[in-house]
Protein backbone atom coordinates (compact mmCIF):
# COMPACT_ATOMS: atom_id res chain seq x y z
CA UNK A 1 0.00 0.00 0.00
CA UNK A 2 1.18 3.41 -0.74
CA UNK A 3 1.61 6.71 1.66
CA UNK A 4 -1.30 7.83 -0.69
CA UNK A 5 -3.37 4.91 -0.13
CA UNK A 6 -2.76 5.10 3.41
CA UNK A 7 -3.78 8.35 3.63
CA UNK A 8 -7.23 7.32 1.99
CA UNK A 9 -7.75 5.25 4.64
CA UNK A 10 -7.45 8.44 7.08
CA UNK A 11 -9.59 10.19 5.17
CA UNK A 12 -7.35 12.35 3.00
CA UNK A 13 -7.08 12.56 -0.39
CA UNK A 14 -3.85 13.52 -2.30
CA UNK A 15 -4.61 15.32 -5.62
CA UNK A 16 -1.81 16.81 -8.01
CA UNK A 17 -1.14 20.71 -9.23
CA UNK A 18 0.07 19.78 -12.20
CA UNK A 19 -0.90 19.12 -15.60
CA UNK A 20 0.24 19.14 -19.06
CA UNK A 21 -0.48 17.09 -22.83
CA UNK A 22 3.09 14.83 -22.56
CA UNK A 23 1.95 13.86 -19.03
CA UNK A 24 -1.01 12.74 -19.94
CA UNK A 25 -0.07 10.87 -23.30
CA UNK A 26 2.82 9.24 -21.27
CA UNK A 27 1.42 7.51 -19.08
CA UNK A 28 2.70 8.86 -16.11
CA UNK A 29 -0.64 10.28 -14.89
CA UNK A 30 -1.93 6.72 -15.33
CA UNK A 31 1.16 5.61 -13.24
CA UNK A 32 0.08 8.02 -10.43
CA UNK A 33 -3.81 7.46 -10.41
CA UNK A 34 -2.70 3.70 -9.92
CA UNK A 35 0.01 5.11 -7.03
CA UNK A 36 -3.07 6.51 -4.88
CA UNK A 37 -3.42 10.43 -6.89
CA UNK A 38 -7.19 11.25 -6.58
CA UNK A 39 -8.14 14.26 -8.85
CA UNK A 40 -6.11 17.27 -10.27
CA UNK A 41 -6.36 20.95 -9.99
CA UNK A 42 -4.75 23.45 -12.82
CA UNK A 43 -4.65 27.12 -12.91
CA UNK A 44 -4.00 30.00 -15.46
CA UNK A 45 -0.24 29.80 -13.99
CA UNK A 46 0.24 26.53 -14.94
CA UNK A 47 -1.09 26.06 -17.92
CA UNK A 48 0.94 29.12 -19.12
CA UNK A 49 4.18 27.03 -17.97
CA UNK A 50 2.83 24.37 -19.82
CA UNK A 51 1.79 25.54 -23.21
CA UNK A 52 4.70 28.54 -23.32
CA UNK A 53 7.83 26.57 -21.63
CA UNK A 54 6.91 23.17 -23.96
CA UNK A 55 6.88 22.01 -27.28
CA UNK A 56 3.83 19.82 -26.45
CA UNK A 57 1.32 21.86 -28.07
CA UNK A 58 3.10 22.73 -30.79
CA UNK A 59 1.44 19.89 -33.41
CA UNK A 60 -1.64 21.30 -32.05
CA UNK A 61 -1.21 24.52 -32.44
CA UNK A 62 -0.70 24.27 -36.05
CA UNK A 63 -3.64 22.35 -36.51
CA UNK A 64 -6.30 25.43 -34.75
CA UNK A 65 -4.11 27.70 -36.87
CA UNK A 66 -4.63 26.60 -40.11
CA UNK A 67 -8.86 26.78 -39.35
CA UNK A 68 -7.93 30.62 -38.66
CA UNK A 69 -9.25 29.93 -35.19
CA UNK A 70 -9.10 33.21 -32.77
CA UNK A 71 -6.66 32.98 -30.17
CA UNK A 72 -8.86 32.50 -27.21
CA UNK A 73 -10.55 29.77 -29.37
CA UNK A 74 -7.07 28.17 -29.80
CA UNK A 75 -6.47 28.49 -25.85
CA UNK A 76 -9.90 26.83 -25.20
CA UNK A 77 -9.19 24.11 -27.53
CA UNK A 78 -6.13 23.24 -25.54
CA UNK A 79 -7.10 23.58 -22.57
CA UNK A 80 -10.25 21.75 -22.73
CA UNK A 81 -8.72 19.09 -24.54
CA UNK A 82 -5.98 18.37 -21.57
CA UNK A 83 -8.71 18.64 -19.14
CA UNK A 84 -11.02 16.48 -20.85
CA UNK A 85 -8.23 13.51 -21.36
CA UNK A 86 -7.35 13.55 -17.71
CA UNK A 87 -11.02 13.10 -16.59
CA UNK A 88 -11.10 10.51 -18.37
CA UNK A 89 -8.43 8.79 -16.98
CA UNK A 90 -9.84 9.72 -13.48
CA UNK A 91 -13.24 8.35 -14.39
CA UNK A 92 -13.02 5.20 -13.09
CA UNK A 93 -11.69 6.64 -9.50
CA UNK A 94 -14.79 8.73 -9.51
CA UNK A 95 -16.82 5.75 -9.45
CA UNK A 96 -15.25 3.84 -7.42
CA UNK A 97 -15.03 6.48 -4.64
CA UNK A 98 -19.30 6.99 -5.67
CA UNK A 99 -17.88 10.35 -6.57
CA UNK A 100 -15.92 11.73 -3.79
CA UNK A 101 -12.82 11.85 -5.90
CA UNK A 102 -11.55 11.20 -9.49
CA UNK A 103 -12.24 15.33 -10.44
CA UNK A 104 -10.36 17.33 -12.95
CA UNK A 105 -10.67 21.19 -12.03
CA UNK A 106 -10.35 23.93 -14.57
CA UNK A 107 -10.59 27.76 -13.83
CA UNK A 108 -12.47 30.37 -14.69
CA UNK A 109 -10.18 32.91 -16.72
CA UNK A 110 -8.57 35.36 -13.82
CA UNK A 111 -10.25 38.01 -15.62
CA UNK A 112 -13.99 37.46 -14.50
CA UNK A 113 -12.73 37.73 -10.98
CA UNK A 114 -14.70 40.87 -10.34
CA UNK A 115 -17.63 40.09 -12.82
CA UNK A 116 -20.49 37.63 -11.50
CA UNK A 117 -22.25 37.15 -14.27
CA UNK A 118 -19.47 36.55 -16.24
CA UNK A 119 -18.22 34.12 -14.69
CA UNK A 120 -21.54 31.78 -14.26
CA UNK A 121 -22.00 32.56 -17.54
CA UNK A 122 -18.37 31.00 -18.52
CA UNK A 123 -18.12 28.63 -15.97
CA UNK A 124 -21.71 27.18 -17.05
CA UNK A 125 -20.17 26.95 -20.56
CA UNK A 126 -17.27 25.27 -19.76
CA UNK A 127 -18.81 22.40 -17.77
CA UNK A 128 -21.35 21.96 -20.15
CA UNK A 129 -18.46 21.58 -23.14
CA UNK A 130 -16.82 19.03 -21.11
CA UNK A 131 -19.82 17.06 -20.86
CA UNK A 132 -18.07 15.02 -17.89
CA UNK A 133 -19.62 14.25 -14.34
CA UNK A 134 -15.97 14.36 -12.77
CA UNK A 135 -15.65 17.99 -13.69
CA UNK A 136 -14.92 20.72 -11.33
CA UNK A 137 -14.92 24.30 -12.46
CA UNK A 138 -12.71 26.44 -10.06
CA UNK A 139 -14.51 30.10 -8.94
CA UNK A 140 -12.56 32.81 -6.49
CA UNK A 141 -13.72 33.36 -3.37
CA UNK A 142 -13.81 37.34 -4.01
CA UNK A 143 -16.92 39.17 -3.22
CA UNK A 144 -18.40 39.00 -6.84
CA UNK A 145 -17.23 35.22 -7.38
CA UNK A 146 -19.71 34.07 -4.00
CA UNK A 147 -23.06 34.63 -5.83
CA UNK A 148 -21.59 32.89 -8.61
CA UNK A 149 -20.73 30.03 -6.71
CA UNK A 150 -24.60 29.84 -5.24
CA UNK A 151 -25.53 30.20 -8.48
CA UNK A 152 -23.58 27.48 -9.72
CA UNK A 153 -24.48 24.94 -7.52
CA UNK A 154 -27.83 25.77 -7.92
CA UNK A 155 -27.77 24.66 -11.19
CA UNK A 156 -25.38 21.56 -10.49
CA UNK A 157 -22.30 22.81 -11.96
CA UNK A 158 -19.48 21.29 -9.30
CA UNK A 159 -17.37 24.06 -7.87
CA UNK A 160 -13.99 24.25 -6.36
CA UNK A 161 -13.82 27.51 -4.96
CA UNK A 162 -10.29 29.30 -4.59
CA UNK A 163 -8.10 31.89 -3.11
CA UNK A 164 -9.68 31.48 0.34
CA UNK A 165 -6.76 32.70 2.66
CA UNK A 166 -8.79 33.19 5.93
CA UNK A 167 -11.51 31.83 8.12
CA UNK A 168 -13.90 34.88 7.31
CA UNK A 169 -13.39 33.68 3.71
CA UNK A 170 -14.48 30.37 4.65
CA UNK A 171 -17.18 30.88 6.48
CA UNK A 172 -18.46 32.94 3.73
CA UNK A 173 -17.79 30.29 1.13
CA UNK A 174 -19.61 27.60 3.20
CA UNK A 175 -22.67 29.77 3.18
CA UNK A 176 -22.41 30.08 -0.05
CA UNK A 177 -22.68 26.54 -0.74
CA UNK A 178 -25.33 25.82 1.59
CA UNK A 179 -27.41 27.82 0.00
CA UNK A 180 -27.01 26.79 -3.25
CA UNK A 181 -27.75 23.39 -2.41
CA UNK A 182 -30.78 24.89 -0.64
CA UNK A 183 -32.00 26.61 -3.70
CA UNK A 184 -31.36 23.48 -6.01
CA UNK A 185 -33.09 21.26 -3.51
CA UNK A 186 -36.14 23.56 -3.58
CA UNK A 187 -36.41 23.73 -6.98
CA UNK A 188 -37.23 20.04 -6.87
CA UNK A 189 -33.91 18.78 -8.22
CA UNK A 190 -31.29 15.85 -6.96
CA UNK A 191 -28.60 17.42 -4.89
CA UNK A 192 -26.92 14.35 -4.51
CA UNK A 193 -24.12 14.58 -7.55
CA UNK A 194 -23.20 17.61 -7.33
CA UNK A 195 -19.67 18.29 -5.66
CA UNK A 196 -17.81 21.21 -4.27
CA UNK A 197 -14.65 21.61 -2.54
CA UNK A 198 -13.28 24.89 -0.58
CA UNK A 199 -9.39 25.45 -1.68
CA UNK A 200 -7.58 27.33 1.14
CA UNK A 201 -4.33 28.48 0.36
CA UNK A 202 -1.39 27.67 3.06
CA UNK A 203 2.45 28.43 2.28
CA UNK A 204 1.56 31.76 1.28
CA UNK A 205 0.71 32.61 4.18
CA UNK A 206 3.86 31.80 6.13
CA UNK A 207 5.43 33.74 3.63
CA UNK A 208 3.84 37.40 4.24
CA UNK A 209 3.53 36.54 7.92
CA UNK A 210 7.09 35.78 8.45
CA UNK A 211 8.00 38.99 6.32
CA UNK A 212 6.04 40.96 9.01
CA UNK A 213 7.99 38.82 11.99
CA UNK A 214 10.87 39.41 10.76
CA UNK A 215 10.59 42.80 11.15
CA UNK A 216 9.69 43.37 14.55
CA UNK A 217 12.38 40.43 15.61
CA UNK A 218 10.34 37.85 16.51
CA UNK A 219 11.31 34.32 15.49
CA UNK A 220 9.46 32.06 17.68
CA UNK A 221 6.43 32.40 15.47
CA UNK A 222 8.01 32.33 12.39
CA UNK A 223 6.34 29.04 10.30
CA UNK A 224 3.57 28.60 12.40
CA UNK A 225 0.72 31.17 11.53
CA UNK A 226 0.01 29.52 8.27
CA UNK A 227 -0.84 25.83 9.93
CA UNK A 228 -2.58 27.42 13.33
CA UNK A 229 -4.60 29.33 10.36
CA UNK A 230 -5.53 26.05 8.81
CA UNK A 231 -6.70 24.21 12.18
CA UNK A 232 -9.06 27.30 12.58
CA UNK A 233 -10.70 26.83 9.54
CA UNK A 234 -10.80 22.94 9.91
CA UNK A 235 -12.37 23.62 13.44
CA UNK A 236 -15.10 25.34 11.59
CA UNK A 237 -15.44 22.57 9.09
CA UNK A 238 -16.62 20.68 11.68
CA UNK A 239 -18.75 22.83 13.05
CA UNK A 240 -20.66 23.66 9.84
CA UNK A 241 -21.18 20.39 8.63
CA UNK A 242 -22.46 18.85 11.77
CA UNK A 243 -25.27 21.58 11.81
CA UNK A 244 -29.06 20.80 11.89
CA UNK A 245 -29.16 22.92 8.19
CA UNK A 246 -26.35 20.95 7.11
CA UNK A 247 -28.36 17.92 8.34
CA UNK A 248 -31.49 18.83 6.27
CA UNK A 249 -29.09 18.67 3.08
CA UNK A 250 -27.35 15.39 4.13
CA UNK A 251 -30.57 13.83 4.31
CA UNK A 252 -31.19 14.96 1.08
CA UNK A 253 -27.98 13.07 0.10
CA UNK A 254 -25.57 15.97 -0.25
CA UNK A 255 -21.96 15.38 0.39
CA UNK A 256 -19.57 17.84 2.58
CA UNK A 257 -17.79 20.26 1.00
CA UNK A 258 -13.76 19.29 1.39
CA UNK A 259 -11.31 21.71 2.54
CA UNK A 260 -8.50 21.44 0.24
CA UNK A 261 -5.25 22.46 1.23
CA UNK A 262 -3.78 24.84 -1.44
CA UNK A 263 -0.49 25.99 -2.18
CA UNK A 264 1.42 23.44 0.01
CA UNK A 265 4.66 23.24 -1.73
CA UNK A 266 7.56 24.96 1.07
CA UNK A 267 8.70 28.04 0.22
CA UNK A 268 11.54 28.56 2.82
CA UNK A 269 13.75 26.29 2.33
CA UNK A 270 14.73 26.61 6.09
CA UNK A 271 11.31 24.72 6.40
CA UNK A 272 10.45 20.87 5.83
CA UNK A 273 9.83 20.20 2.57
CA UNK A 274 6.72 18.30 3.36
CA UNK A 275 5.55 20.44 6.19
CA UNK A 276 2.20 21.47 4.77
CA UNK A 277 1.27 17.69 3.93
CA UNK A 278 2.32 15.88 7.62
CA UNK A 279 0.73 18.81 9.84
CA UNK A 280 -2.39 19.04 7.63
CA UNK A 281 -4.03 15.39 7.55
CA UNK A 282 -7.74 15.20 8.44
CA UNK A 283 -10.74 13.40 7.72
CA UNK A 284 -12.95 14.84 5.05
CA UNK A 285 -9.87 16.90 3.28
CA UNK A 286 -7.75 17.17 0.55
CA UNK A 287 -4.25 18.24 -0.06
CA UNK A 288 -3.36 19.13 -3.95
CA UNK A 289 0.34 18.91 -3.92
CA UNK A 290 3.00 20.05 -6.71
CA UNK A 291 4.81 17.68 -8.56
CA UNK A 292 8.50 18.23 -5.77
CA UNK A 293 5.91 18.24 -2.58
CA UNK A 294 4.37 14.66 -3.90
CA UNK A 295 8.09 13.23 -4.07
CA UNK A 296 9.13 14.35 -0.93
CA UNK A 297 6.07 13.33 0.99
CA UNK A 298 6.41 9.91 -0.80
CA UNK A 299 10.08 9.96 0.31
CA UNK A 300 10.21 10.71 3.43
CA UNK A 301 6.52 12.05 4.85
CA UNK A 302 4.61 10.64 7.53
CA UNK A 303 1.46 9.20 7.45
CA UNK A 304 -0.88 10.31 11.04
CA UNK A 305 -3.79 12.75 11.58
CA UNK A 306 -2.52 15.83 12.92
CA UNK A 307 -5.18 18.48 11.78
CA UNK A 308 -6.93 17.63 15.08
CA UNK A 309 -3.77 18.03 17.19
CA UNK A 310 -2.56 21.17 19.42
CA UNK A 311 -5.59 23.25 17.95
CA UNK A 312 -5.48 25.10 21.82
CA UNK A 313 -1.62 25.87 20.72
CA UNK A 314 -2.76 27.27 17.17
CA UNK A 315 -5.11 29.31 18.67
CA UNK A 316 -2.35 30.43 21.38
CA UNK A 317 -0.15 31.54 18.41
CA UNK A 318 -2.70 33.57 16.41
CA UNK A 319 -3.54 35.63 19.93
CA UNK A 320 0.44 36.28 20.30
CA UNK A 321 0.58 37.39 16.43
CA UNK A 322 -2.43 39.96 17.40
CA UNK A 323 -0.75 41.04 20.63
CA UNK A 324 2.54 41.96 18.32
CA UNK A 325 0.57 44.15 16.51
CA UNK A 326 0.67 41.96 12.94
CA UNK A 327 -2.79 41.73 11.48
CA UNK A 328 -3.49 38.53 9.95
CA UNK A 329 -6.85 39.63 8.05
CA UNK A 330 -5.62 42.67 6.51
CA UNK A 331 -2.03 40.55 5.21
CA UNK A 332 -4.58 37.69 4.14
CA UNK A 333 -7.10 40.32 2.38
CA UNK A 334 -3.87 41.56 0.49
CA UNK A 335 -2.91 37.94 -0.75
CA UNK A 336 -6.54 37.12 -2.33
CA UNK A 337 -6.33 40.36 -4.17
CA UNK A 338 -2.85 39.27 -4.97
CA UNK A 339 -3.75 35.77 -5.49
CA UNK A 340 -5.86 37.42 -8.36
CA UNK A 341 -3.73 39.68 -9.96
CA UNK A 342 -0.63 36.70 -10.08
CA UNK A 343 -3.57 34.46 -11.91
CA UNK A 344 -4.37 37.39 -14.28
CA UNK A 345 -0.52 38.07 -15.35
CA UNK A 346 -0.23 34.40 -15.84
CA UNK A 347 -3.30 34.08 -17.85
CA UNK A 348 -2.30 37.43 -19.78
CA UNK A 349 1.45 35.67 -20.64
CA UNK A 350 0.04 32.71 -22.03
CA UNK A 351 -1.99 34.16 -24.47
CA UNK A 352 0.41 36.39 -25.26
CA UNK A 353 2.30 33.31 -25.94
CA UNK A 354 -0.26 31.77 -28.02
CA UNK A 355 -0.10 35.02 -29.94
CA UNK A 356 3.38 34.39 -30.54
CA UNK A 357 3.64 30.85 -31.34
CA UNK A 358 0.28 31.22 -34.13
CA UNK A 359 2.39 34.18 -35.87
CA UNK A 360 5.24 32.43 -35.95
CA UNK A 361 3.23 29.34 -37.67
CA UNK A 362 1.47 31.88 -39.75
CA UNK A 363 4.77 33.32 -41.00
CA UNK A 364 6.27 29.70 -41.81
CA UNK A 365 8.92 29.76 -39.22
CA UNK A 366 9.09 26.99 -36.56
Amino acid sequence: MTKLQELAKLGQSIWYDYIRRSFITSGELQELIDAGIRGITSNPTIFEKAIAGSSDYDEAMQLLVAKDLSVDEIYESIVLEDIGRAADLFLPVYEATDGLDGYVSLEVSPTLAHDTRGTIDQAERLFAKLNRPNIMIKVPSTEEGIPAITALLRKGVNVNVTLMFNLHHYKVVTDAFLTGLEQRLADGNDISKVASVASFFVSRVDTAVDRELEKIGEKELQGKIAIANAKIVYEEFGRVFSTPRWQKLANAGAKVQRVLWASTGTKNPLYPDTLYVDQLIGEHTINTVPPATLTAFLDHGTVAVTLTRGLDEAKAHLARLRELGVDLDAITEKLQKDGVIAFSDSFEKLMQAIVNKRDRLLAGKK
